[in-house]
């Protein structure tokens, strides 16, 4: 999710829709059916995987993109592809209509999600798992789903210089492809981790302790227990810097915290048929802590 002004419309939202569809969430901070509606879009947008990009535009602040759309009420929801609306919906519609909204437009996911599902399910079978990504990896190129499991199974693993590596065909698509640019900030997190001295740490701790709003070493902090693979800490400390200053730097412990919740998603449990699979209860937790943060 991705608050879009006038300054970074074109890139974030008519560039990006030319390489991925782009979900238009008009909302106000007033609004009440919006804080119910914004964290079931974003739920969706991470269940999809990367096939949808969610951003949010806040229609007081910005009467010239609300305008521009012709909005009246909202919530109001417009999906853009190739640069051009599509179509939307307004109202906080419950969360099966707006798949079926989306499900109506968007590819289909492709067919080896659930195989690596299942994969998941087999406790101890790293080393079968990796090499089944690398394979389908090997076999189809494009499936970005595949070779973002593969990356992200190779730095779990600690195979950094190889995840790299699988990681160097897509980075071009980092920027319009959410889960790409997750990938990306842990990667940057791990150079930062390596390039610290073995007390940086304790020297964070000392500053924060100093000044608490001092949002660099923080972010800092985050950053190292990203590394770590310590994520709910990191998440911690990032919800700290939003607490005090929800834009600080360009967005950038928001997005870093969305990156995390990317990272550590497990791939949905298989379900009968017709029933909701249940949300992990530390990315359900942490993405609800988010919206109440992101919305107050």
């Amino acid at each position: 999710m991705i608050d879009v002004t006038l300054q970074n419309f074109e890139a974030e939202v008519i560039t990006a829709s030319k390489s991925v569809p782009v979900l238009v969430d008009f909302w106000a901070t007033w609004c009440g059916p919006c804080k119910v509606i914004g964290p079931l879009l974003e739920k969706l947008e991470t269940q999809y995987g990367g096939r949808f990009k969610l951003v949010k535009i806040d229609s007081d602040q910005e009467q010239q993109l609300a305008a521009a759309f012709g909005i009246r009420s909202i919530p109001t929801c417009i999906l853009l592809m190739n640069g051009q609306p599509v179509d939307g919906f307004m109202g906080a519609l419950p969360e099966g209509k707006i798949k079926e909204f989306l499900d109506k437009h968007l590819p289909p996911a492709p067919e080896a999600e659930e195989e690596f599902a299942e994969d998941e399910e087999l406790p101890g079978d790293a080393g079968s798992r990796l090499e089944k990504l690398q394979h389908a990896v090997a076999t189809d190129p494009a499936n970005d789903d595949a070779r973002f499991e593969y990356v992200k199974n190779l730095l779990l693993a600690g195979r950094t210089d190889d995840a790299k590596v699988a990681f160097a065909p897509v980075i071009g698509k980092a920027p319009a492809v959410r889960r790409f640019d997750s990938l990306q900030r842990w990667m940057d997190a791990l150079d930062f981790a390596q390039g610290s001295a073995p007390s940086a740490m304790a020297d964070l701790d000392a500053k924060i302790a100093a000044n608490r709003r001092d949002f660099d070493a923080r972010y800092g902090k985050a950053r190292l227990l990203m590394a770590q693979q310590q994520w709910t800490q990191a998440m911690d400390e990032l919800l700290e810097i939003l607490m005090r200053d929800k834009s600080w730097n360009e967005d950038l412990a928001r997005k870093t915290f969305i990156a995390i919740l990317d990272i550590i998603e497990p791939p949905k449990p298989k379900v009968a048929e017709g029933q909701i699979p249940p949300d992990d209860p530390t990315v359900a937790t942490y993405r609800r802590r988010l919206s109440s943060v992101v919305l107050s």
